[in-house]
């Protein structure tokens, strides 16, 4: 396995199932952390809230980012 990280941002499981599918029938071996909104992303990316104590050094990869999920990041950034 790869790791270098994968961070997905989706609400819905259908995509998330359909992106996690799609990843592994092309083999990538990745690690791929989903999470639900932005603000888990977030929490994910600088290691606090759900995340707290994970060290925030070692970024992701990739980010694959629904802009349209629950808790969504993108009215900060005019989207």
């Amino acid at each position: 396995m790869n790791d270098k990280v994968i961070l997905l941002v989706e609400d819905n499981p259908d995509d998330e199932a359909l992106t996690l599918r799609a990843l592994k029938k092309n083999n990538i071996l990745n690690g791929v952390v989903v999470a639900h909104d932005g603000v888990e992303a977030l929490d994910y990316l600088f290691g606090t809230g759900t995340h707290a104590g994970r060290n925030p050094s070692p970024l992701p990869q990739v980010v694959l980012l629904d802009l349209r999920t629950r808790k969504s990041i993108t009215p900060q950034f005019g989207l």
